[in-house]
């Protein structure tokens, strides 16, 4: 089988590569070029691409850079951008996912005559009743099902995740094993293209307006002033300089446009349900108690899918135990066990 491999230049993808060359597959790498500015973490560096290089070297790999800056920047970091300005907060590992890694790639992967992409993500591929579903990775504190839920039956069906089964530690046990040269290297971590040395406000305030707001109680009291509130997400507790009392207080509602942020105790956060927009199911809409993921490193939840209109796109879930209110943005996966069934954003309603 000939196979289109992305390496990252982080161990994942390296032992993924591997994994493949010893089952006997034509395998040829690519690197995706994608953010062309500052990075110091992530998976874009000019130094992630040259381990990827020399990857493909120990494993005997041809090896390619594909530039797609342009696509990256327009369905990855402008949405991010334009997200935070509305008050939202964005996954945009997701996005990325979606709209190129999974979309871009496997156009390109096909007009080259390969037969599948392979990742070094840690996921599975599911065949529940003839369609294929992305599941959970064997290690659990490594899954990344979450930021590839948007995956469809179609593309899930040409994708391979060879290091899937596998923990981390036998990932990294087998890197060194072959003298792998990104065998000890650390995990990417956070946005790619969000610099440790700025953060998202050296970002975002070149890129678009950050505007100061006061912070107020439930009572509508003033009890704090924030320097960005696009900065400012539902649920935060810390950054927040708050005065009068020591009892812990949480955001819950962001009202950029009235530069607004309102804090509460806990209880003040419970919601019931959360409503979903932008939704695909893999499938027909799942019935029966379902388990709802709201953040990457999340625990999921049990709830039920009460209502959905495929054809618009909405959703509702909703929780057997009331959970804390969701982000705007925020993408919400449902899972049947350990497959994706489907998801959605969350909505500002």
């Amino acid at each position: 089988m000939r196979v289109l491999v992305a390496l990252s230049g982080g161990v994942d993808s390296s032992v993924a590569a591997a994994e493949l060359v010893a089952a006997g597959h034509e395998v040829v790498g690519v690197t995706l070029r994608l953010w062309g500015g500052p990075s110091d973490r992530g998976c874009c560096s000019v130094a992630d691409v040259e381990d990827a290089r020399r990857v493909a070297a120990q494993l005997g790999l041809e090896h390619h850079v594909f530039d797609f800056a342009e696509r990256f920047h327009a369905s990855v970091v402008e949405p991010y951008v334009r997200a935070h300005a509305d008050g939202r907060t964005p996954n945009p590992c997701v996005e990325c996912n979606r709209s190129v890694k999974f979309d871009a790639l496997l156009d390109r992967a096909d007009l080259l005559g390969f037969d599948r992409l392979a990742t070094g993500h840690h996921a599975r591929i599911a065949w529940v009743e003839g369609r294929a579903h992305v599941a959970r990775g064997a290690d659990a504190a490594k899954d990344q099902s979450y930021v590839l839920h948007p995956l469809t039956a179609a593309a899930a069906g040409r994708v391979l995740f060879p290091v899937g089964d596998l923990g981390k530690d036998e990932v990294r046990r087998r890197a060194r094993a072959l003298g792998l040269r990104t065998a000890a290297k650390p995990d990417s971590q956070d946005t790619c293209f969000i610099t440790a040395s700025g953060g998202r406000e050296a970002f975002l305030s070149e890129r678009t307006g950050l505007h100061p707001g006061e912070v107020v109680d439930v009572d509508g009291a003033v009890v704090g002033r924030v320097d960005a509130v696009e900065l400012v997400t539902i649920g935060q507790r810390r950054g927040l300089a708050l005065a009068g009392g020591a009892d812990r207080r949480y955001v819950v509602d962001v009202d950029v446009p009235a530069r607004r942020v309102v804090v509460g105790p806990p209880e003040r956060l419970q919601r019931g349900t959360v409503r979903l927009e932008q939704v695909a199911w893999n499938g027909p809409v799942p019935t029966g108690t379902v388990l709802v993921q709201t953040s990457a490193h999340g625990v999921a939840a049990p709830a039920v899918v009460a209502s959905s209109d495929v054809d618009a796109g909405d959703a509702e879930v909703r929780w057997l135990r009331p959970r804390p209110r969701v982000a705007a943005g925020q993408s919400v996966v449902v899972y049947d066990g350990d497959v994706v069934r489907g998801g959605g954003v969350a909505s500002a309603g």
